[in-house]
């Protein structure tokens, strides 16, 4: 992930890390190996059962020093997703600490409603990932909890649960990946947005659209360990 990141930066000079989104991604051949590893399947598939899609990939990788925040939200604020059956996996591909500006989320949010943009406030893109956020004012932060993770730990959150992180001050990476799975059943309510079905059955009444297996471009990719299984 790390080697990906970095690889991108150079393919990508223009974007900053943390706006490595899912169309950067989803034709990607790493990003499909990562992404249908049984273990992280095999997780996902405890939330949201057999038949298993990735709606959206996004690395949020905040740079020494500059790294920039995420405010306060709620994933499914953002999604066209229905009904907003999803679970996100967030993988660590460096150590997220409170020190590199580590996820953050306000305990028991999970259970509120789904804000949605009306609810929220416009942020600068100077300083933060996302444009939109919950006003500060309406958060009890002494309930946050840090969710710090080891290089290769994974988390799993709610679309629902408040979170957002801190900018990056230190003198070292902090490169996550969120990983949107959903069950085949969800609908992805976008025209022409590309998911990967990676366990399980697509469902004939939803009328998702899902990539091809992408094929390895000698040049056009990153070289990773098997990428022969993509000639």
């Amino acid at each position: 992930m790390v080697a990906h990141v970095q690889w991108l930066g150079k393919r990508h000079p223009d974007l900053r890390p943390e706006a490595l989104h899912h169309g950067l991604l989803v034709n990607d051949p790493f990003i499909h190996r990562l992404v249908g590893g049984e273990r992280l399947l095999d997780i996902a598939e405890q939330f949201i059962g057999t038949d298993i899609a990735l709606f959206a990939a996004h690395y949020i990788a905040k740079k020494p020093f500059t790294g920039q925040a995420v405010g306060w939200h709620q994933d499914g604020s953002y999604w066209p997703l229905v009904p907003m059956e999803v679970t996100t996996l967030w993988v660590a591909g460096t150590d997220s600490t409170v020190e590199t500006g580590c996820m953050r989320v306000i305990a028991g949010t999970q259970n509120h409603r789904l804000l949605t943009s009306t609810d929220m406030i416009k942020m600068d893109k100077e300083d933060y990932v996302l444009s939109l956020a919950i006003h500060p004012k309406e958060i009890d932060d002494s309930k946050a909890v840090d969710i710090e993770l080891n290089a290769g730990d994974v988390s799993i959150h709610s679309p629902l649960i408040i979170h957002g992180s801190n900018s990056n001050e230190s003198d070292k990476w902090r490169i996550g990946l969120t990983l949107r799975y959903i069950p085949t059943t969800t609908l992805v309510e976008q025209e022409h947005h590309e998911n990967i079905l990676l366990r399980g059955n697509a469902s004939p009444a939803i009328k998702n659209v899902y990539t091809k297996r992408p094929v390895f471009l000698d040049g056009g990719h990153m070289p990773f360990r098997r990428h022969e299984m993509y000639k």
